[in-house]
């Protein structure tokens, strides 16, 4: 049904996206490099992803940025957040 494939869509972009902050925030980042990166990650994605990326970024920061720092993987950063399922 819809409903699963745009959780597919969301899960797969939310999930690149975050590979791509990880990468750029790198292993132990403080707050201002994953909002450094939040901020690079989503330009990388092309403008109609980038957008989605950044209300994602918006709504989520505080769970993106404490999971980046725990060192969480970005799908089970995505999947705490609802947007993928376990």
């Amino acid at each position: 049904d819809e409903v699963a494939q745009g959780k597919g869509i969301k899960c797969s972009l939310c999930t690149k996206a975050l590979k791509k902050i990880q990468a750029l925030a790198g292993d132990n980042p403080d707050e201002a490099a994953v909002a450094a990166a939040m901020q690079k990650g989503c330009r990388a994605l092309g403008r109609t992803m980038g957008r989605l990326c950044q209300r994602l970024l918006k709504k989520y920061r505080d769970q993106i940025t404490d999971g980046l720092q725990n060192g969480d993987t970005p799908r089970d950063i995505c999947t705490a957040m609802g947007i993928c399922q376990s």
